[in-house]
């Protein structure tokens, strides 16, 4: 490796905070930037899987993010109808390195630990900061870049981790618009009874909804449903459509839904995907996290899809220098995951979206005889998928 090599990271979000931390960690001299003018981020929960666990693990945050979420020890997941049937009980894999099978956190809250520790490690970080211009001309072993304020600096690499509307991504791929899925996912945040320790999945018809812990006083609800393309919302009605959106359902989650007021934290998005063809390179400018490959959330492995690109993308340079055959590899090695987690989370997607009563009740058969086997297929194709390096 080149020691000091100058690296620039666009957008601190969950892969951009995570590379900077990693890559600092190596000893690369790292700029972050960021457009928002203070840290602020979404201020729903997030749930992270025993592969994102050992992400972070890597990341030097894990025992922080164990403290500011809350762990479902047993890694059960409770699968209801949208009456609050029981359908079955699923259990998820404890990672290799002992934490969790899975963990809810605030957002706010997990960018809160990954900005301490890029505080700890004297990481540079600018806010209320964009890039104006990049020039990384093929074959050439540096990047120019004129940031907004108008100067210009000189970097080793840099990194797009400035998620699904990247504006990284097109000095890289050219135009890559993201893809509307035809869903929306509707969210938000309550007071955790005590007695509420499991992650709870309601099946409706045409519907989703999720009930998560995410510390020791708050959970959050999480519900997925076909929303017409280019809808737009007043964030002053959210409250009101999410209570109408799912007012069929029962069980559980009916507490909360009637809770929701104009007061409450409720947040509305399009799911929509990104898929950037190989390679994610060009010059000395490399994509990461959504930027590359947003996924829809029903697998819940965005954030440790980021977090991976992270933690690989750090070894790989530390190992073999920044070097366009570097940069190459390390799209090829993270390419198969990311498609593979993408199609498999459109599936489930689809299956939480059947629209009439019979199609659903088969669905409902289907998972009583074979979801446990389904959740043990994906995470041993996960760890098939890992390369010798990423373990």
């Amino acid at each position: 490796m080149k020691q000091g090599a100058a690296v620039l990271i666009v957008g601190a979000g969950i892969a951009g905070c995570s590379a900077a931390i990693a890559l600092a960690d190596k000893g690369f001299r790292v700029t972050l930037i960021e457009k928002q003018a203070e840290w602020r981020f979404q201020s729903s929960g997030i749930f992270i899987y025993s592969n994102g666990l050992e992400a972070l693990r890597r990341v030097g945050v894990l025992p922080r993010i164990l403290e500011a979420g809350f762990a479902i020890e047993d890694g059960r997941n409770v699968y209801l109808d949208h009456l609050g049937a029981p359908i079955v009980d699923v259990f998820y894999p404890r990672s290799s390195g002992g934490a969790a099978p899975i963990v809810g956190i605030k957002r706010a809250e997990m960018h809160r630990v990954l900005a301490a520790r890029l505080d700890a490690l004297g990481v540079e970080i600018l806010l209320a900061t964009t890039v104006a211009k990049i020039d990384a001309p093929a074959g050439g072993d540096h990047a120019e870049v004129t940031l907004s304020d108008g100067g210009t600096r000189r970097f080793d690499l840099v990194v797009g981790a400035d998620g699904i509307r990247s504006q990284v991504r097109e000095a890289v791929t050219g135009p890559v618009a993201p893809r509307y899925t035809g869903f929306g996912v509707w969210r938000s945040v309550h007071e955790r009874p005590r007695a509420f320790d499991a992650k709870v999945m309601m099946m409706g018809i045409g519907k989703r909804l999720g009930i998560m812990p995410i510390s020791d006083d708050r959970l959050y609800i999480f519900g997925t449903v076909g929303e017409p393309a280019d809808r737009w919302y007043p964030k002053d009605s959210w409250p009101r459509q999410m209570r109408e959106r799912f007012a069929e359902f029962g069980g559980p989650a009916r507490q909360f839904l009637d809770q929701i007021g104009a007061d409450s934290e409720v947040l509305y998005t399009a799911v929509e995907e990104v898929q950037a063809p190989l390679p994610w390179h060009a010059g000395r400018v490399l994509l990461i996290g959504d930027a590359a490959h947003a996924s829809t959330p029903f697998m819940g492995q965005g954030g440790a899809m980021a977090v991976e690109d992270a933690v690989v993308l750090a070894d790989m340079l530390a190992r073999h220098g920044i070097a366009d055959a570097t940069l190459r590899a390390f799209g090829e090695r993270r390419y198969p995951m990311c498609r593979f987690v993408q199609d498999a989370s459109r599936k489930v997607g689809e299956a939480g979206a059947l629209e009439d009563a019979e199609s659903c009740a088969r669905r409902n058969a289907a998972m009583r005889s074979g979801a446990q086997q389904q959740v043990d297929a994906f995470y041993g194709q996960l760890q098939a998928l890992h390369m010798p390096e990423c373990t």
